[in-house]
């Protein structure tokens, strides 16, 4: 099969690999209908992160499954599934409390599992799917091509955008502000519409993702950044900044936005992943602004948002923006990286 690799930065190629196939009992082997590339891939392209030897990459996929072993339950050959960006039991304790991205079991796509057996990533042709009963959620029937879209974004920018809005509190009436213009922070404007905020501010310097997020229901949009940003949310909100604030970044200066645009007793829900950005301890201490969320737990709200895409209620597909097939991957990445793309859409 091909297989995208990352030998270095900003060095991605698209290689012949080896099929995978079901090597323990509790796996599932799926061909990947659609796949993409996330803005946290761009921290190894760029060199943010090591890229200490080749492996492989991408963490989001679609799929109808091909083959699996003797213990799998819940899904079977035929069907089409989505799976999250790890992989989880969703039978232990900490599954059980809705946090099946800490399981005790919880693997990455890209390197090896628990017992040393190989994963590859989720830009490729086929993936060999761990834990498949605890990962997996198969839709009623086959969907139609123009729902993929929105089915893969819950592989990880949907749910994650949802996990933003939860941990932050949104609930009918709040007031929200949205850190992030990327796909994730899209999203987490299409959670607080969904959640029942009154008020969404997107904070987006591009006309394009700004269009998105009014359609997805932002009533405002602050261009600012920094310290003029968060005063423009302060305007906005009587003086006061918002109820619930979504960190959709990971770095400093967007960990710092979140916490100056918060009103007294509010909440930050941080899903970026961490690149230097401290919480801002005696702020929050003397405000009374708290910080939650993480990496979030795809599995726990499958369901639900699987639902929301099936019956209509929401689109959040319309964060690709460009679409290339799987031999163009190393275009997908300088399209991004270059912000040229907002997210990329990989077709087999």
């Amino acid at each position: 099969m091909r297989a995208t690799m990352i030998h270095a930065p900003r060095d991605i190629r698209l290689e012949q690999a080896d099929d995978p196939s079901v090597l323990a009992p509790t796996d599932a082997v799926i061909r990947v209908v659609r796949s993409c590339i996330c803005g946290s891939d761009l921290w190894p392209y760029r060199g943010v992160n090591p890229t200490d030897e080749p492996h492989p990459i991408g963490h989001e996929y679609v799929g109808v499954v091909e083959a699996v072993g003797d213990e799998v339950r819940s899904v079977r050959a035929g069907e089409f599934v989505v799976g999250g960006f790890t992989y989880s039991d969703n039978t232990c304790e900490i599954c059980r409390e809705g946090v099946q991205s800490a399981c005790v079991q919880v693997g990455y796509y890209g390197s090896p599992d628990r017992a040393g057996l190989p994963v590859g990533g989720c830009q490729a042709e086929y993936l060999r799917v761990p834990l498949a009963d605890g990962t997996l959620v198969a839709t009623p029937e086959m969907p139609s091509d123009d729902l993929l879209p929105s089915l893969l974004t819950l592989s990880d920018v949907m749910a994650t955008g949802w996990h933003a809005a939860v941990s932050a509190g949104v609930r009918e009436g709040s007031t929200v502000a949205v850190v992030g213009d990327g796909a994730v922070g899209l999203c987490g404007v299409l959670a607080a519409r969904e959640l029942g905020a009154e008020r969404i501010i997107a904070m987006s310097r591009h006309e394009a993702r700004q269009q998105i997020a009014r359609d997805f229901g932002a009533t405002d949009v602050v261009a600012e950044r920094g310290d003029e940003g968060a005063a423009r949310v302060h305007e906005l909100t009587g003086g006061f900044g918002a109820h619930a604030v979504l960190e959709c970044v990971g770095t400093k200066d967007s960990m710092a936005q979140a916490f100056a645009s918060a009103r007294p007793g509010g909440m930050v829900g941080f899903v970026g992943v961490p690149h230097g950005g401290e919480a801002p301890m005696e702020r929050m201490f003397r405000k009374n602004i708290g910080l939650r969320g993480g990496m979030a737990p795809v599995r726990a709200y499958l369901p639900d948002l699987l639902g929301r895409v099936l019956d209509g209620r929401i689109d959040p597909g319309r964060v690709f923006d460009l679409t290339l097939p799987l031999d163009d991957v190393a275009e997908g990445y300088r399209a991004m990286d270059e912000r040229r793309a907002t997210k990329v859409l990989l077709t087999p």
